[in-house]
């Protein structure tokens, strides 16, 4: 659909684009719309009717729809902004410019700013800051059928009514209840008689990513958010605990190769843009590979005395490399998932050691005839320890670091791949050129 989209932009008709897009679905167009650039996606968002613009512009991801409201006039932005759930609406003004955001803050009704700016009041990257505000509670007393006239007529805005928080006199939680539970119980239930059976709530101030990962593994389609008195403030929608482990995965996945999140689509990054989120990396691990070099100039004599050793360098320290960041990468992820903690370590480092062994003794295995073959039985052996020895402290350091950059309160990715890699380079090294000296007797 995509090509078709864009041969009618390009070529003005106007008719036949509105038709197309009249007969594709909402997520399908707010899918094509991000594969755009930001002139066409406005000029073909245009030719969305009210309820549909306002349909697709909720489906789109928030730094589009930041590139998008660029492209509108001032009265059709206002329209769309005004629509979008409180929780949707602060993390659109998180993409804004400051003074753009402001403005359109101060153009809501007053209810509506005073929602966004208590949102946006709670930390970056904290649980409050994603919630959705909850204006419908239950009450433990209501029957079945007074609990649903209560409901008659609220509107469900982004799923606030798929999960109903109970609450006493003060507002504090007492359990929650689903929506269908209450639809389908039998005539007079009271509503305490339909409690969920586990109550699951967060604080407003906890980590954004702990809360989701509470709504993915306890299967929710709503957590509710309380503040430190257990006052309910709002709920986490699924479909907004699913944007934030996308955005984890997504932040994780650029570090874990050396680079900052963009932040931004990719096609709307500038050149200058992309370059400075990798450039910094690249200068810091130019920095670190000068231990690289230096082992080299220190072991200059054992080199130049048997110039074969230089052959196998870049074999050796891609592998001790290679099983650092696979070390590494899978104890950040079970990180991520709640699987590990740091009071864990001993157990990873000693399961960790164990694998760094086995696949040490396997690719030990496989170049020790080969080398031996070519360039002699000890050399054939130098290779095999060495192999061993550098996948054993490769697997250990992958394994340890993150959990000593997660204990620290740094980003694990960022000890992932690029650092593994460079501190594994030098140290393999040196591990081969003292293995090569005992050997041979250098």
């Amino acid at each position: 659909m995509n090509a078709a989209l864009k041969n009618l932009i390009d070529t003005e008709a106007t008719t036949d684009l509105r038709d197309l897009l009249a007969d594709t679905p909402t997520v399908t167009i707010a899918e094509e719309l991000a594969h755009l650039d930001p002139t066409e996606r406005a000029v073909a968002f245009r030719l969305l009717n009210k309820d549909e613009a306002v349909e697709v512009f909720d489906a789109l991801d928030p730094e589009h729809q930041a590139t998008l409201l660029d492209g509108l006039r001032e009265d059709r932005v206002r329209e769309l902004v005004e629509a979008m759930a409180a929780d949707d609406r602060a993390r659109l003004f998180d993409e804004m410019p400051a003074k753009v955001a402001a403005r359109l803050q101060q153009g809501l009704s007053r209810e509506q700013r005073q929602a966004t700016a208590t949102l946006l009041g709670y930390p970056a990257g904290s649980a409050g800051r994603i919630m959705l505000p909850v204006t419908t509670t239950l009450d433990a007393h209501l029957s079945r059928e007074e609990a649903l006239a209560r409901l008659s007529g609220r509107s469900d805005r982004g799923g606030e009514l798929a999960v109903l928080p109970v609450t006493d006199g003060t507002r504090r939680l007492i359990g929650t209840v689903t929506l269908t539970d209450l639809a389908t119980a039998p005539a007079g239930a009271r509503v305490d008689e339909l409690l969920a059976r586990d109550l699951y709530q967060v604080s407003a101030h906890d980590d954004r990513e702990t809360a989701a990962r509470l709504v993915q593994e306890a299967d929710l389609l709503a957590l509710p958010v309380v503040d430190g008195e257990h006052r309910l403030l709002g709920v986490i929608t699924v479909d907004d605990a699913m944007e934030v482990l996308e955005a984890e995965v997504t932040e994780d996945a650029y570090r874990t190769g050396g680079a900052e999140p963009i932040n931004v689509p990719y096609l709307s990054a500038t050149v200058f843009h992309l370059a400075r989120t990798r450039a910094v990396w690249l200068l810091v691990l130019i920095l670190a590979a000068v231990m690289t070099v230096n082992v080299l100039e220190y072991f200059e004599t054992t080199l130049e005395s048997m110039v074969t050793l230089a052959l196998f360098i870049p074999l050796l320290i891609d592998t001790g490399g290679n099983a650092g960041s696979q070390a590494a990468t899978a104890v950040i992820r079970a990180l991520a998932v709640g699987e590990v903690r740091v009071r864990d370590l001993p157990r990873i480092l000693w399961r960790e050691a164990r694998v760094g062994l086995a696949l040490g003794l396997l690719l030990a295995g496989v170049g020790f005839p080969i080398a031996a073959f070519f360039y002699g039985f000890e050399f054939g052996a130098i290779i095999a320890v060495t192999l061993l020895a550098i996948c054993l402290w490769a697997s250990s350091v992958g394994g340890v670091l993150p959990l000593v950059a997660h204990k620290l309160r740094i980003d694990p990715a960022v000890f992932s791949a690029p650092v593994v890699t460079t501190l594994v380079d030098a140290s393999g090294l040196i591990l081969y050129f003292l293995v090569a000296g005992a050997v041979l007797g250098l």
